[in-house]
């Protein structure tokens, strides 16, 4: 199950995210009920950071082209030969075929919604880097239809 969590990109709080991550930052900012009588505690905050601006951290979902390559965690994501993050948790993706993972991806003076997209991405594993694919959304059923099926 572990697996398809990751592939579907659901996170898992103590492992993917904790208490140093913002809920704007882990991508679950939806499911705040900003219309909520009294508000909720923290309110302020996520819309102080909403507002703010764009993101400069992210959680991102990241999937190794080599179908031969395992990820096990804490391998270094690079954007055009930089490191920009850490992978938290990963696993084999049996749907998406290659070894899937997410991370906390550092915009540094880029912003998240640029930075993902004209990018050349690599994981390093065990001192090797190999060419990735990385994206905000999860890669698989990203519209959530087969879930709702």
């Amino acid at each position: 199950l572990g697996s398809l969590r990751l592939e579907k990109g659901y996170r898992d709080y103590g492992h993917d995210m904790d208490n140093t991550d913002t809920i704007v930052d882990v991508g679950l900012a939806f499911t705040c009920n900003f219309g909520k009588s009294g508000g909720f505690v923290g309110q302020a905050a996520v819309l102080q950071q909403k507002q703010a601006g764009p993101r400069k951290r992210a959680l991102m979902q990241v999937l190794v082209k080599d179908t031969e390559v395992m990820l096990h965690g804490a391998e270094i994501v690079h954007r055009n030969g930089v490191a920009v993050g850490e992978v938290r948790a990963a696993s084999y993706g049996h749907t998406l075929g290659g070894a899937v993972g997410l991370f906390m991806a550092e915009a540094g003076s880029d912003t998240v919604s640029r930075m993902w997209r004209e990018a050349e991405w690599t994981v390093d594993v065990a001192g090797t880097s190999y060419p990735a694919l990385v994206s905000l959304r999860p890669m698989y059923d990203p519209n959530g239809l087969k879930v709702k099926a």
